[in-house]
């Protein structure tokens, strides 16, 4: 199921334990990690699809988790056509997701990769919350680096106004916070949707989301 643009409507889950951790799973028979994520089935609601893909995918069902939170927009990545089907290509582009930010209240035992006769991941760890993104598929990164912003501030007992900066490699760093004149450097608007930067980050949107900040700006500044 496309949208007009090619895009396919997708879920991706940032599932949290008590110490503010994230899921991290080892996608299977690959050196790759990622969060839980999955297609949007005919018929159903973001909502039920990440629950679907939530039980599929690590075992979980709704009682074992609260939803804190969920990104106000879609947000996009395209595949590079090494990726793509041969007889998918030309309209298949690439995911648009919804990403839902999830609190464990089960146990560690309640997880389960084997839930289904299709597992996603072979391994699976607690990760501190900004998550390594050299380790993930190089053309999912800026969406993760999106969510994990967007959705930093509804984490129970993170300092989300500490630096939530990737490098170029996906690390991210932490320092202290530096104030300038003018616009708050922690400060970022995207979609017309306003949220803080942790203290001195800095962030490097896709080139649509840097048109819609600078627009912002001039914007404010007139």
């Amino acid at each position: 199921m496309l949208d007009r643009d090619g895009f396919r409507p997708n879920v991706g889950i940032i599932l949290l334990n008590h110490k503010s951790q994230v899921f991290w799973g080892k996608r299977i028979r690959t050196h790759s990690w990622q969060f839980p994520q999955g297609g949007i089935d005919r018929g159903e609601n973001p909502e039920q699809a990440m629950f679907r893909e939530l039980h599929e995918e690590v075992g979980l069902m709704p009682q074992h988790v609260q939803v804190l939170a969920r990104t106000r927009d879609w947000l996009r990545y395209e595949v590079p056509d090494r990726f793509i089907r041969r007889d998918a290509r030309g309209h298949y582009k690439g995911q648009k997701q919804i990403w839902f930010l999830l609190q464990l209240v089960g146990h560690d035992w309640d997880l389960n990769l084997r839930a289904t006769d299709h597992p996603e991941f072979d391994a699976w760890r607690w990760n501190d919350y900004w998550v390594p993104l050299d380790v993930v598929v190089e053309f999912k990164r800026g969406v993760y680096e999106l969510a994990l912003t967007e959705l930093a501030r509804f984490v129970p007992h993170l300092d989300w106004r500490g630096d939530a900066r990737f490098d170029n490699h996906g690390y991210h760093h932490r320092h202290d916070r530096t104030h300038g004149h003018g616009a708050d450097p922690g400060h970022f608007s995207r979609s017309g949707l306003a949220f803080d930067l942790p203290p001195g980050a800095s962030f490097e949107p896709d080139p649509q989301t840097s048109q819609l900040a600078a627009a912002d700006e001039r914007k404010n500044e007139n």
